[in-house]
């Protein structure tokens, strides 16, 4: 197809305006025809190559497609329409198809091994040796080694599990997009901030209704859950997010099957490249060594954490039975509660504070607080976008252009919900040529309304710094090889490091204050409030803690399996880890597995471990910022923001973690700092 957007240079930015379905099918299909043929050509020439002909040469030529196949990715997250999913869904079986023929070529993975052993490997620059040796793993752990029936085998399990991560995703989207509730009297909303009355109004208008209709996305379930008086109107959206996609909602989307599917899947390939389990095929491209001692590692937290998530909750009950009257708690019962349990101690709400944080002047100080840190500079410019949100900036260093940031914050309908990041291109240097990356920041952000402005929750606030320190870390990667950029050769359970670093600065009053404006009255956030939200921090913190501990240990156990798992033995694990770990035990047509995307399509299986395992690190990084404070009294030191730079975003993949730890800390990482920020070490 002529001027198809989807193939325009990849030195050029995409006109993501004019990217249509019809473009995907042919792009994709005449990219990767494309490509296997140059494939096809080096892997038939005679071994050893060098890495300019062989490693360079193949990056070079294959990242148009990779490119395409990240920006259809991008839109189907995005923009999900009819058409750009039946359009992705064609292509997803070739591309997959590929993937799986590229990690079985032995060709390739023989050049790989005749380079390693050349004259040429120790005249390598340690990031290249490194790449290398990553490499050989892959390779193995792609399937490389397998003959004959096993080898085909595994390439048909390949196929099938991107089908069923594609349909996992499909099925949760589809569930929440499908499922709404009507109020039709406004006395049923009492308790609910304005903002998410009018906003409800509003969806039941765009939908050609009266009254007030509520949806199972974050801007409108979250207000509901916290403040709506009405128990009923709390219970019904309860109900409808914890049964999304299962057996327990529209039968249409039950996600049931594929999760069984993905985990016997999972288990075979497991053990055709030779492992126990999942669980340790994947660890071995992470930090952890192996299962037990991953699950020790947070059974050893939930025991430190347990106690104080107990204590949460008697609080929670006794607050309840003495000041609301309310003697049993239902599931539904408790963020209601929580949140007038906060009122009463730190004497503000949540709704309270959103009101000093209008989008414009939250970016605005954002920026600021970044550029302060790491001596860089954002630009907004004029670039074409898939929707009317999306802003774009390029990222300078001393006027010179090192990336370009694409930042999608709203929710709306056709987009999956969440918050992530992921990169359209990685940056790459050879000879001359300097291609920068550039990084999609995308959130779920309530959108403004009639005449007022989009304003942000401190929890927002939060997650637009944690997805910033992801970004941060595709856009200040100095590593010139696209093989060794953060995305590409970070271990998972690092990955997590620079974004919950980030989410500390929020707390700072230096950066708050940059970041507040109230709406209407242009006032600063107040310090009195401020030192509200700074003594209410922990609120709650053992809760959190333990709620996360229970996903993650949920994880590593399902993966660990050495037996096909029902979905009912899947619930009874889940119920098992509960028993163990959590203080609030859902009910038990509670279906939290089926809508688990990070679990069954979004690559942490056996990996959501990985935040816990990095805010350890992450704190401790921080730490390091406490212990240098500038004049007045804050962290934002440039100095040791420049040595975070230099030694752990910079360097991306290009060295081991924990020699990229080690070289920022100056030793191994301590938990002391994690315990301390979330007020759970023991006086």
């Amino acid at each position: 197809m002529a001027n198809n957007p989807l193939q325009q240079s990849i030195h050029h930015l995409i006109d993501y305006a004019h990217v249509k379905a019809e473009h995907i099918v042919p792009a994709i299909t005449q990219l990767l025809e494309k490509n296997k043929k140059i494939v096809e050509q080096i892997a038939a020439k005679e071994a050893p190559l060098s890495w300019e002909s062989y490693i360079e040469y193949l990056d070079i030529a294959s990242a148009p497609l990779w490119r395409a196949w990240h920006i259809v990715n991008h839109l189907n997250a995005v923009v999900n329409t009819p058409e750009l999913r039946a359009a992705y869904n064609e292509v997803l079986p070739k591309v997959t198809e590929y993937s799986t023929w590229l990690g079985l070529n032995k060709n390739l993975y023989n050049h790989y091994k005749a380079i390693k052993a050349s004259p040429e490997f120790n005249t390598l620059s340690p990031t290249r040796q490194r790449i290398i040796e990553l490499a050989l793993r892959d390779f193995k752990l792609s399937g490389v080694e397998l003959e004959g029936e096993d080898k085909e085998h595994y390439a048909k399990i390949s196929e099938e599990m991107a089908q069923l991560s594609q349909k996992f995703s499909e099925n949760a989207l589809d569930a929440v997009d499908n499922w709404a509730y009507f109020v039709n009297d406004e006395k049923d909303l009492a308790g609910l901030p304005q903002d998410a009355i009018n906003a409800a109004a509003e969806a039941a208008k765009a939908d050609g209704k009266t009254g007030y209709k509520f949806t199972l996305k974050m801007p409108s379930y979250l207000p509901v859950m916290q403040y709506a008086q009405n128990a009923t109107l709390r219970e019904t959206l309860y109900r409808g997010f914890t049964t999304i996609a299962s057996d327990q909602g529209d039968p249409r989307f039950n996600n049931a099957d594929n999760i069984e599917k993905l985990l016997a899947l999972r288990q075979e390939e497991a053990h055709l490249l030779g492992y126990q389990h999942f669980a340790d095929m994947r660890l071995e491209t992470r930090m952890a060594d192996s299962a037990p001692q991953v699950v020790q590692f947070l059974r050893d937290l939930a025991n430190k954490a347990k106690p104080f998530a107990q204590k949460d909750v008697e609080e929670i009950r006794t607050f309840a039975k003495e000041k609301l009257g309310i003697d049993t708690l239902n599931p539904w019962d408790y963020s209601y509660i929580s949140e007038q349990l906060r009122q009463s101690k730190y004497a503000y709400s949540d709704e309270e504070v959103k009101q000093f944080f209008p989008e414009d002047t939250v970016i605005k100080g954002f920026i600021t607080v970044i550029e302060k840190l790491f001596q860089v500079t954002f630009e907004p410019i004029e670039a074409s976008v898939w929707h009317a949100d999306v802003n774009v900036y390029s990222i300078k260093d001393k006027q010179k252009l090192i990336g370009y940031l694409y930042m999608d914050l709203y929710a709306r309908t056709g987009k999956q919900s969440g918050a992530w990041v992921d990169s359209e291109r990685s940056r790459h240097v050879y000879g001359d040529t300097y291609i920068p990356p550039i990084v999609y920041l995308t959130c779920n952000f309530t959108p403004k309304t009639g005449d007022k402005p989009a304003l942000l929750t401190l929890d927002d606030i939060i997650t637009l710094f944690h997805e910033s320190g992801h970004a941060l870390h595709a856009l200040l990667s100095e590593v010139n090889e696209p093989a060794a950029s953060p995305f590409s050769s970070v271990e998972w359970d690092a990955i997590e490091l620079p974004s919950q670093f980030m989410e500390n600065f929020v707390w700072e009053w230096a950066v708050i204050e940059q970041l507040s404006r109230h709406w209407q009255t242009n006032e600063k956030l107040p310090k009195t409030l401020y030192n509200k939200m700074l003594a209410a921090k922990n609120f709650q913190s053992g809760m959190q803690t333990v709620r996360q501990i229970e996903f993650a240990l949920f994880d590593m156990l399902i993966h660990q399996s050495n037996h096909q798992l029902t979905i009912q033995d899947v619930l009874e694990i889940l119920n098992t880890v509960r028993q163990e770990v959590a203080v609030i035990i859902p009910p038990s047509w509670n279906r939290f597995p089926h809508n688990f995307s990070h679990l069954f399509a979004g690559g942490y299986g056996a990996g959501y471990y990985s935040y816990k395992w990095a805010e350890v690190l992450s704190a401790d990084a921080y730490s390091l910022f406490e212990e240098n404070k500038v004049a007045d009294g804050s962290t934002l030191n440039p100095d040791i923001g420049a040595l975070f730079r230099k030694e752990i975003l910079a360097v991306g993949g290009s060295i081991p973690a924990a020699e990229f730890f080690k070289n920022f800390r100056g030793r191994d990482p301590k938990p002391d700092a994690l315990l301390r920020h979330n007020g759970m070490l023991n006086k």
